[in-house]
């Protein structure tokens, strides 16, 4: 599965009210893995930034001035996120700033719904921890995500940060620099070291009794009780949350 890590900077809140994007950071993901390719861009937004908005990213309209405008990046940015499933923290403020710039291009109107498939993990983090703070620096927190370095917003930074995060909630796959150290081994195998080759076996599938899965749910149970938590159903949980948020985002 081809996913894009998605986040954006605004110079403020409301896209209804004329503000814009400002910086666009994606990173790629294949099987669950970062492939190393990336989109990073700076936009010029024709406009002055609020200061509350300027306090959380530290980019000032002066620094953006010589940069590109939304239009120009606009089809480099759609072929990036085609067709793959884009993974954003609170997708509805990202998207809609999107779909605003794209909305103010001359021609055809364009939207990321129409290329991409969407993934909120806010929504996700909010099946999983119901009544519980769920905003990226939280999770950050809850699932052990080394964010220090994090003094201002940045839209590269945040989408990694949120790489660790989604990996973490939805598998128990906290290291996202490990997977790109698999990543860059495959790029050695590719470029001529080989791989041991075994002979192949049958594989032998023997599926669970229904007394067996009656066993391992009391099992779980128990466990749960005992220890005040139960990572396997955390796993099952976070599956099923995740099949729920995909067929709302689809629907």
């Amino acid at each position: 599965m081809r996913q894009i890590l998605l986040d954006t900077e605004t110079t403020g809140l409301e896209a209804e009210l004329g503000h814009r994007i400002i910086e666009i950071g994606c990173i790629e993901l294949l099987n669950r893995r970062p492939t190393g390719r990336t989109f990073h861009r700076y936009v010029n937004p024709e406009r002055d930034i609020d200061a509350a908005a300027l306090a959380v990213h530290g980019i000032s309209a002066a620094a953006l001035e010589r940069e590109p405008r939304f239009a120009d990046v606009a089809d480099e940015l759609l072929a990036f996120i085609a067709e793959a499933e884009l993974v954003i923290h609170n997708a509805a403020f990202d998207v809609g700033f999107l779909d605003a710039e794209l909305a103010r291009i001359p021609g055809a109107v364009r939207t990321v719904a129409s290329v991409a498939r969407i993934l909120d993990t806010l929504a996700l983090a909010r099946r999983l921890h119901p009544g519980q703070r769920n905003n990226l620096d939280a999770l950050c927190k809850r699932y052990g995500v080394d964010n220090s370095h994090r003094d201002l917003h940045g839209a590269l930074l945040d989408a990694r940060l949120l790489g660790d995060v989604y990996l973490a909630m939805t598998g128990g796959q906290a290291a996202f620099a490990l997977d790109e150290r698999s990543v860059a081994g495959e790029s050695i195998e590719r470029a001529g070291a080989r791989t041991p080759v075994r002979p192949g076996a049958p594989l032998v599938v023997i599926a669970a009794t229904a007394d067996e899965l009656a066993a391992h749910e009391a099992m779980l149970a128990l466990v749960l009780k005992t220890s005040g938590r139960c990572m396997w159903q955390s796993f099952d949980a976070a599956a099923s949350a995740v099949a729920d948020v995909r067929t709302v985002s689809s629907g």
